[in-house]
């Protein structure tokens, strides 16, 4: 009933730039808020940042001033833009959606997640 699809990621050097984007479909009434988060190998997944559908935006203390997240609301799409990367920043980063959705003539309310994708920083 709900996808999200993510596009972007793959190899960044450090000092480079990156772009994520993800996009929601299906029968939405309301996206309350998106965000990204990543888990590198033998870590816990962590919140990279977020954005409520008023705008209102959350980043995790280590991206803070090198990473920015927007949304279009028009497109149900939210994007990670990625300055300054690390080699720490290396994870699979995964789309996050608070949002409710229409089945039959009622809404829920439920959280969904993308397929993830690769973001590797290295020279």
């Amino acid at each position: 009933q709900v996808q999200l699809v993510e596009s972007g990621g793959g190899l960044g050097q450090p000092g480079g730039s990156l772009r994520l984007s993800c996009a929601a479909s299906g029968r939405l009434f309301t996206i309350y808020a998106m965000g990204w988060y990543r888990q590198a190998p033998g870590k816990q997944r962590e919140l990279v940042a977020s954005i409520t559908n008023g705008g209102t935006t959350n980043y995790a203390d280590s991206v803070k001033g090198r990473f920015t997240i927007s949304r279009d609301n028009a497109k149900n799409t939210v994007y990670l833009q990625m300055n300054s990367l690390k080699p720490e920043d290396t994870a699979v980063y995964s789309c996050n959606a608070d949002l409710a959705y229409f089945t039959g003539s009622v809404s829920l309310r439920s959280t969904y997640w993308g397929q993830g994708t690769q973001v590797t920083v290295s020279s």
